[in-house]
């Protein structure tokens, strides 16, 4: 599959290599093609500053490595006021530091003096959110937009193609990390899907985007544990208030891929009685939900069944 990321067609600093002229030192002479003209495809961001500032040397650092860290999607331009007292001047700066962002042209945010580090970050990734809603969809956005649709059409291979390019430039991506999850059990490789989600930090297997694939884990788990699906068809058979083993039936249904024969065993229960060890069956079936996802077809026409014999 021809690479979407990183490719010749975008725009140098999207994605990949950091340019390298993401952080510069520029000049009243150069401050029109460095900040204004840069500015209108990118947010650039102006640090005005001196050698013999004290609290310079502590921001300038700051900045650049948050500017660095978004990879492109955000520039920096240096100007020493020692050096350029005329645009100093013009721009009307009367302590320094003094951080000034532009963007489109226009001068949009800014600070003075030294700030924790945690606002510096917070301050770069407000620009880079607003130079991408200027540009539209990045190339990552539209890798897992594809993604997610080749996964959708039932071709686990090219999603995970798609999922592993985004990888490759943000090893941490989550939506990317979890989508591959998604391909390794849409294609039936549960041994890989297991390890990879157990080698993931706990703070990262927190993140919503995992909470379909840790729900998929943990069905497949209990229909390894359920039984045969013919035996237990024919103990429910014969006591259609055997619970316990409509349950069961449901989890074997369910790991092999007969989902809405699972909903439908779950719901039985539910219908039967709500309560049966401590609504069971009532929380197996938001688990399915987690795993289908929220806008499954599936999963909204059995939470609307499950409501109707809730609140019947």
């Amino acid at each position: 599959m021809e690479p979407i990321i990183g490719g010749d067609g975008l725009a140098a600093g999207t994605m990949g290599e950091a340019p390298a002229d993401l952080v510069k030192d520029s000049s009243q002479e150069a401050f029109a093609q460095d900040v204004i003209e840069a500015s209108m495809t990118v947010p650039v961001v102006v640090d005005f500053w001196a050698p013999w500032c004290g609290p310079c040397k502590q921001l300038g650092p700051q900045l650049e490595a948050a500017v660095k860290a978004a990879r492109g999607a955000v520039r920096m331009v240096k100007i020493n006021v020692d050096e350029n007292q005329q645009l100093a001047a013009q721009l009307r700066i009367q302590s320094i530091p003094t951080v000034y962002a532009f963007f489109q042209g226009q001068p949009v945010d800014g600070f003075q003096g030294a700030q924790p580090e945690s606002e510096v970050k917070a301050f770069v990734e407000r620009l880079r959110k607003a130079g991408e809603a200027g540009r539209g969809p990045s190339p990552v956005e539209q890798a897992l937009e594809q993604a997610q649709a080749a996964l959708d059409g039932g071709d686990p291979g090219a999603a995970s193609a798609l999922y592993s390019q985004v990888l490759k430039h943000e090893p941490e991506n989550a939506e990317a990390l979890a989508g591959l999850l998604s391909c390794y059990l849409a294609s039936g490789d549960l041994e890989t899907a297991r390890e990879m989600f157990d080698g993931l930090t706990e703070e990262m297997r927190k993140d919503p985007a995992f909470a379909s694939v840790a729900a998929q884990l943990d069905l497949q788990a209990q229909a390894g544990d359920a039984g045969e699906i013919p035996a237990l068809m024919e103990k429910v058979a014969a006591d259609h208030n055997d619970h316990q083993a409509r349950f069961d039936l449901a989890m074997a249904l369910h790991g092999s891929g007969q989902e809405q024969a699972a909903a439908d065993e779950l719901l039985e229960i539910v219908r039967r009685d709500r309560m049966w060890n401590d609504e069971e069956a009532r929380k197996q079936l938001v688990t399915f939900f987690e795993a289908w996802g929220p806008t499954n077809p599936l999963t909204i026409e059995t939470r609307r069944r499950l409501s109707s014999l809730l609140f019947s």
